[in-house]
């Protein structure tokens, strides 16, 4: 126990609570002392040297003198290899096992006694002590991983499995991003980062690490080219990265590094290689599409914990409505619980949720329901998950015992979804959710938590999971609980409403999360600091393949100042899951709440959000089709313009705007970098050339956003009227606007308009802007000139 444990567990223990909490964490250690195998004695081991080849599909088998190696290039130029065994299944991340192998690669020897494997994309090389290099066709070396190395229990001793350590080497001007949803960044710097999803326990920061969701997934960018590197391995571990310097010492490059140190399972690894847009589109296809959320789920939300009541989300709602705030949504969280136990309501409080749901969806507004997976011993619920199965629906210790934890219903019980008899029973769950009026849903508490005030917040790592048949303890179940728990609610629901695209994100998950929805910060701190925080997250869980979520605007346990109150609106307005959230204890988030000048510079805001929607159901679908994330770093199009990749406080917004917000207290002013081309500062019409840096404006009413010059995108028009919420604001119709291409040069862009509440994918519209004469026009694919476009920059 370090000193901030004994702070918190001293403090806890004065309550009611906090006494069950440290009973609970201490039965969890002794369940551990009981249940996990103790390390013994261990040996390193090595591979060894080369001693023989096997020709398979793809590459082949390398042997070596105590290990062996498979590397197989796939179709489309995927790479994966695996050590002692090691296949791309059993997977959670990884969909159908991965692409085929591809038959026109071929193993043969390399120099120096090693080997390698050709394709058309990429290069694989092994040398004869193992260290395997992945290269472009021309030979550059994107990455090498050095010779692997295993601690292992000695014959007789007792020990939990092998512990691996596997460093890599990248080029000296390479740039680390992504391993998940990281305070810090987007750029990695320097540092250890831990493999494990944690409840930070309280409001977060750039300096907290690590937070809900890690993966294992790197995504690298120097001027050889960008890779993504994905260690498909779930147990608990560490990452430590040390950027490269280019003429360190005696004028040689020292090259950036990164060792990973995994618990158990298993060593493999799959890289994609090529343009930032090649390697998510390869992500997208090798862990599965992210979903498309419901067209009224890209506009703004609010939220709070501690509504209390009925009549107090309509007298929420119902600013929203009088004041002409666009609204899309409202979320209920634990305290609309009958004792916060899931899948109940409290009746005094709600006493008619679907007629509440009805009246506000009168108004275009949803009602979206928490839901958190610990679920109260003795309760219904509890009782029905007994029957599930031979043995229940609920995690077991070693000895078999159900295993308890204290959350806010009390002591509670944790459905294993690694089971999927459990997933379908969870998922049937939600017919009450639905029936209470609700239309979305965001998983809370699944990391999974289990309140301690010392230790690991979590269930025992001797507690036992499925593992969809593989069995295994929470070692190797943790991390993937909150991905099969999304599972277990994306399958109930549309198994409930199979025409209907589900609404879900998830406050924790893993690589391949983005098949059943999203997620959001978590418990972001409310300062400038969690406000920086913010964009760092959704910047770098989009690289990890994940292009849909957002934080808490105004940060979740504070009373934000009117000025970082806005300013986080701002922000959030650009940022794919839109929405303000804030605890019990916290200040309000109602606009009107902060004054009558906050109130109007919030009204434009959430208009232009609004008049952006149909841009957003374009991103949407693109994510989908192609992984691309909606929000992506400056250096997306231009990896290797240096100064793009060091740049963390802008964003770009598909492929037409570049976003600058206001992350500093008092500013008025920032300096922008632009990427290459022509930029239009969409408030003042101002052109701007890149690449280079200006200094634009930024009073409190807005922050600067620019136009990529020839972008043609999808917006509402008449919007900011009618009653203000939800559907009521969004009623114009979807029409095009176009950006003046330089002269002499065409642009152009792609539009997806929303196909309806189901599963159809949307028609792609591609248009093409350029200069007729001394006007600018747009025509469709087949050179029609379209009408009824707005042109600006002219």
């Amino acid at each position: 126990m370090d000193g901030r444990d004994l702070v918190r567990a001293v403090k806890d223990i004065g309550t009611e609570r906090g006494r069950r909490a440290l009973l609970s964490a201490w039965r969890h250690r002794r369940a551990d002392a009981v249940g996990l195998p103790r390390r013994g004695a261990e040996r390193a081991r090595v591979p060894g040297l080369l001693t023989g080849t096997e020709p398979r599909p793809g590459g082949g088998v390398l042997r070596f003198a105590r290990s062996e190696l498979l590397v197989r290039v796939t179709v489309g130029g995927a790479v994966f290899w695996g050590w002692d065994g090691a296949g791309p299944e059993p997977s959670y991340a990884v969909v159908g096992g991965g692409p085929e192998p591809d038959p026109r690669a071929v193993l043969e020897p390399d120099t120096e006694g090693g080997w390698r494997v050709v394709s058309e994309r990429v290069t694989v090389a092994v040398s004869r002590h193992g260290a395997v290099e992945v290269r472009t066709p021309g030979g550059t070396v994107l990455r090498r991983e050095l010779p692997p190395r295993w601690w292992e229990p000695v014959e007789g001793a007792e020990g939990a499995g092998a512990r691996w350590l596997q460093r890599s080497k990248v080029p000296a001007d390479a740039r680390f991003f992504g391993l998940g949803g990281r305070a810090a960044g987007p750029r990695l710097r320097d540092g250890v980062y831990r493999l494990w999803n944690t409840d930070p326990r309280g409001g977060f920061g750039p300096g907290d690490d690590p937070l809900y969701i890690t993966m294992p997934v790197q995504v690298v960018v120097a001027d050889a080219g960008t890779h993504l590197v994905f260690h498909d391995n779930s147990w608990d571990g560490r990452v430590t990265l040390r950027e490269g310097e280019e003429g360190a010492g005696s004028g040689a490059d020292r090259p950036g590094s990164s060792e990973l140190r995994v618990e158990g399972g298993p060593l493999r690894c799959w890289v994609l290689t090529g343009t930032p847009a090649r390697v998510l589109q390869g992500w997208s296809g090798l862990t599965g599409a992210a979903a498309v959320p419901p067209e009224w789920a890209l506009g703004y939300q609010h939220a709070r914990w501690g509504f209390g009541s009925a009549a107090e989300v309509r007298r929420v709602a119902a600013g929203y409505a009088e004041r002409g705030l666009a609204l899309s949504a409202v979320h209920l969280d634990i305290d609309h619980y009958d004792g916060h136990r899931v899948f109940t309501v409290d009746e005094e409080r709600f006493p008619d949720l679907p007629g509440l749901a009805r009246e506000l969806g009168e108004r275009g507004v949803r009602l979206v329901s928490i839901v958190d997976p610990a679920v109260r011993a003795g309760d219904p619920v509890h009782a029905s998950g007994l029957e599930v199965g031979a043995g229940g629906a609920f995690v077991r210790d070693a000895r078999g015992v159900e295993v308890r934890g204290e959350v806010w219903p009390g002591s509670c019980a944790y459905p294993d979804f690694t089971d999927p008899a459990v997933r379908e029973w969870w998922g049937g769950l939600y017919e009450e959710r639905l029936a209470r009026g609700f239309a979305g849903f965001w998983h809370d508490m699944n990391e999974p938590v289990s309140f301690a005030p010392f230790g690991d917040a979590t269930l025992p790592r001797s507690a036992r999971h499925a593992m969809d048949g593989a069995g295994g303890d929470h070692r190797e179940g943790h991390n993937v609980y909150a991905l099969a728990m999304a599972r277990a609610g994306w399958e109930g629901l549309l198994r409930l409403r199979p025409a209907e695209r589900p609404f879900l994100f998830s406050r924790s998950g893993w690589a391949g999360m983005q098949r059943y929805g999203g997620t959001w910060s978590g418990d972001v701190e409310t300062s400038w600091d969690g406000l920086r925080a913010s964009l760092a997250l959704v910047l770098g869980l989009g690289l990890c393949g994940v292009p849909y979520s957002g934080p808490d605007v105004g940060g979740f346990g504070g009373s934000p100042s009117g000025e970082l109150y806005l300013r986080w609106l701002q922000l959030g307005a650009y940022l794919p899951l839109f929405r303000t959230h804030s605890a019990l204890w916290a200040g309000p988030r109602e606009p009107w709440e902060f004054g009558p000048e906050v109130e109007e510079h919030a009204r434009a805001v959430l208009a232009e959000r609004e008049r952006l929607r149909p841009y957003f159901v374009t991103l949407a679908h693109l994510a989908r089709r192609t992984g691309a994330p909606y929000v992506r770093p400056l250096w997306w199009g231009a990896p290797e313009e240096r100064g793009l990749r060091d740049c963390e406080d802008a964003f770009l917004l598909g492929d037409a705007l570049l976003v600058a917000p206001v992350l500093e207290c008092g500013a008025d002013r920032r300096a922008v970098r632009l990427p290459r081309g022509r930029w239009y500062d969409t408030a003042t019409g101002a052109a701007y050339e890149g690449p280079g840096q200006v200094l634009l404006d930024a009073p409190p009413g807005r922050i600067p956003v620019l136009a990529r010059a020839g972008a043609v995108l999808a917006v509402r028009a008449g919007t900011g009227g009618g009653d203000g919420a939800g559907e009521g604001a969004g009623t114009g119709a979807v029409t095009l606007e176009a950006w003046a291409p330089a002269r002499g040069r065409t642009g152009g862009g792609v539009v997806i308009r929303d196909p309806g509440p189901g599963f159809e994918t949307g028609e792609v519209e591609r248009y093409v802007v350029r200069w007729l004469g001394d006007a600018v026009v747009v025509e469709d694919e087949a050179g029609n000139a379209v009408e009824d476009v707005v042109v600006r920059g002219l």
